[in-house]
């Protein structure tokens, strides 16, 4: 997959065994730096777990590339944001009423709308991946009040949880651990730090 997919022959420092842990189905905390290829850590697992893969990310511009290269490489992925129009958003339904999608967008706002939780329970979602992390602490710098509603759906669908930052100082480490978490360490691993 990771070639065939990917196009990639070999993983970067650090990528094979956050891959490992995810498709395992373990909770994960990873922080690695910008450009360290923390996507590739859930998109990959997503092929090969079983059933649908979330991913909540804030960065609607970001979904949308990540949505539009997947498809390009032959992966079924939407991306739910108030950027789509009627037909980007019928066409993601019924992706995942057909059973089809493997990876799906959604912004943390979403997780508020009361239909959500009702969605993500019916479309057989078997992991969570949480895209710029930091957002659930109140000491990050890019605090989301709508990152706190991720460990409440996390207990909900009884899922395992994949968090992924480039910025987590200790502080904010902890609290991604005791938000998403429930304060039970995550499998974690440091990459491209001093």
């Amino acid at each position: 997959l990771l070639r065939d997919v990917f196009g990639f022959d070999a993983f970067r420092p650090g990528q094979e065994d956050i891959v490992t842990a995810v498709s395992r189905g373990g909770n994960v905390l990873a922080i690695m730096p910008t450009g360290g290829g923390k996507s590739l850590c859930f998109q990959l697992p997503a092929l090969m777990r079983d059933g649908v893969t979330v991913v909540i990310s804030p960065l609607i511009a970001l979904m949308r590339d990540q949505v539009r290269a997947l498809r390009e490489a032959g992966v079924e992925a939407g991306a739910l944001t108030s950027g789509n129009t009627d037909e980007e958003t019928a066409a993601v339904w019924d992706a995942l009423e057909a059973g089809r999608l493997k990876l799906l967008y959604i912004a943390p706002e979403r997780l508020a709308a009361g239909s959500a939780m009702g969605m993500l329970r019916r479309i057989g979602v078997s992991l969570i991946a949480v895209d710029e992390a930091h957002c659930v602490s109140q000491w990050g710098h890019d605090f989301r009040p709508d990152y706190l509603r991720i460990g409440e759906l996390r207990r909900a669908l009884n899922v395992p949880l994949a968090a992924f930052t480039a910025t987590a100082d200790a502080e904010t480490q902890a609290e991604i651990i005791e938000k998403l978490f429930d304060g039970q360490p995550p499998q974690s691993f440091l990459r491209g730090f001093d």
